[in-house]
């Protein structure tokens, strides 16, 4: 593996920016669809080294910000049950649902612990035995085979106390449902590195072929994210639409068979509701029925009430890249980082958090 350092030097972003610049000679707009695409090109000030023509938009890509209200308070709801621990990465917590969220539930007396990964809430069940733990299973394809191991040690070590609330999203279908709405008009995709690590980057191929749009997996690093933004510069100028890797220290066209067998072992896609987006088909992954007894869902009795949504919050729009922070009423007036009203200012990969830290008024 390179060091870090070697992903930040200085000539070569030049030659990158001076050959985006020549290529760039029409209009063009691309989305990354990756909440840490955006953190890192808002941090890296990235946007004000394109020519004019190109226009950078984020997408969907945060699963904290995509999880829907309703799910959320699924969580608070198992939360407030007797004898029962939920566990959940840190960003969740502090997410605020229909009425309550996960932190305000903590401090009126419900066990909520933060976690890193599966494997912790795992030694949660083992080190509690007399209590009922719940995992928050959030995040992309990425994070799901890991889930999908706790589940499976889970059931090895014979473990009677373990659950996942499964709310799991898949990056595909709502792709599709973006490009199909035609809110936005793109012209290229920077497909998320993380995800493709583990599916490779072949699912992303309809996008090219079914809709004529360049696509490129890009890493993390400001050179990765030029490197894509150079690539598909390239294609647009070209007229051509395909699928590159600018990411292949991580990224393969087949992906990480390993992990998604033990993905599709435990877990079958499902639909999904997305904030923003609603129900998208086969978006989402539920326990398969021979795992059905780790299923929160299926396994407790609780009512998580009516779903709401704060007044004048944009995440939704913000999410499918119709509309950006700067255009909510409510973006670092009301809705701050100590503050927030919606997901988007909450997760290390929210658009508004980002927006908050790194932006300037005249960002495209």
């Amino acid at each position: 593996m390179k060091l870090v350092s070697e992903f930040r030097q200085s000539g070569l972003a030049d030659g990158l920016v001076r050959s985006i610049r020549q290529h760039a000679g029409k209009p063009a707009r691309f989305m990354e669809f990756c909440g840490g695409h955006t953190m890192s090109i808002m941090k890296s000030g990235l946007r004000q080294l394109l020519p004019p023509a190109l226009t950078l938009t984020s997408g969907p890509g945060c699963p904290v910000c995509v999880t829907h209200n309703a799910d959320l308070d699924k969580a608070i709801a198992l939360a407030s049950l007797p004898d029962v621990i939920v566990a959940s990465f840190g960003d969740m917590v502090r997410v605020p649902g229909s009425r309550s969220s996960l932190q305000e539930a903590k401090a009126a007396g419900a066990d909520v612990r933060v976690v890193y990964s599966a494997l912790d809430a795992l030694s949660l069940a083992r080190e509690n035995p007399e209590k009922s733990v719940v995992f928050l299973g959030i995040g992309f394809e990425t994070t799901a085979p890991t889930v999908a191991a706790s589940i499976l040690q889970a059931k090895g070590e014979g473990l009677k106390n373990y659950y996942v609330l499964s709310l799991h999203k898949l990056c595909p279908p709502v792709i599709k449902t973006l490009l199909d709405s035609g809110e936005v008009n793109l012209q290229g995709l920077i497909c998320p590195g993380h995800v493709s690590a583990v599916i490779g980057s072949r699912p992303w191929e309809f996008i090219a072929r079914d809709y004529g749009i360049p696509c490129v997996v890009s890493g993390f690093e400001p050179l990765d994210i030029l490197q894509c933004i150079d690539m598909l510069t390239r294609q647009v100028a070209d007229g051509e639409a395909r699928v590159e890797i600018a990411y292949r220290r991580g990224v393969s066209r087949e992906g990480n068979r390993t992990a998604i067998d033990i993905m599709d072992r435990v877990f079958e896609p499902a639909p999904a509701r997305w904030r923003g987006f609603g129900e998208v088909a086969a978006s989402g992954l539920k326990l398969r029925p021979n795992f059905a007894r780790f299923d929160a869902e299926a396994n407790f009795d609780f009512d998580p009430g009516p779903t709401a949504t704060p007044k004048g919050c944009l995440c939704g729009e913000v999410l499918r890249g119709v509309k950006s922070p700067d255009d909510c009423t409510l973006f670092r007036l009301t809705c701050t980082p100590t503050n927030p009203v919606g997901p988007c200012m909450v997760s290390a990969e929210g658009t508004c958090a980002a927006y908050y830290h790194y932006g300037e008024d005249d960002v495209r």
